[in-house]
């Protein structure tokens, strides 16, 4: 398995790679790219951009990778649209007030940001049943244990196989 490496709009924090945590492109790029539907999904999200490569996906699949993805609702949705092959987990923490202690502990966010992304969050929360999983975050090791459980059954499933072999047939 591999963690997909998004597109974005966004600057660079300081400990982030390019290539490596995302792809830093300028707005105008991204667009041209959406132009090209060059994205599986894309949002807009906290005021920048952000975007799957479909190319980049298929590349990883047909060299026998699982590819997993970290995008918000929106993101859900337009795969869903696309009729991606996905396995899609909701992961939410075990409550709004534990997640702003887990933004402020974080400290990469000003007041204002954590703000906005709480309010997100609140959206985002009601839009759980778009998912075919729900995995709450109040043990690190426990969540991580239901992902694995999720991923391992998915993986062996006849619908997984089906959908994987019309994916890979109506992207080529």
């Amino acid at each position: 398995m591999v963690l997909s490496v998004s597109y974005t709009t966004r600057p660079p924090r300081p400990n982030e790679t390019e290539a490596k945590d995302y792809f830093f492109i300028t707005r105008d790029v991204f667009e041209n790219m959406i132009s090209k539907d060059a994205f599986i999904e894309w949002a807009q999200v906290h005021e920048h951009l952000y975007g799957t490569s479909q190319e980049w996906i298929l590349s990883r699949e047909k060299s026998g990778l699982d590819v997993l993805l970290d995008i918000d609702v929106q993101g859900v949705r337009q795969a869903r649209e696309k009729s991606s092959p996905g396995c899609f987990i909701f992961i939410v923490p075990p409550g709004i007030d534990e997640l702003k202690y887990r933004l402020d502990k974080r400290g990469t966010e000003t007041p204002q940001a954590t703000s906005v992304r709480l309010e997100n969050a609140k959206k985002e929360l009601a839009c759980w049943d778009m998912y075919d999983y729900l995995v709450v975050n109040d043990s690190l090791n426990k969540a991580i244990h239901d992902i694995n459980t999720i991923i391992d059954a998915h993986r062996n499933s006849k619908q997984d196989a089906i959908k994987r072999l019309n994916w890979l047939c109506t992207t080529e």
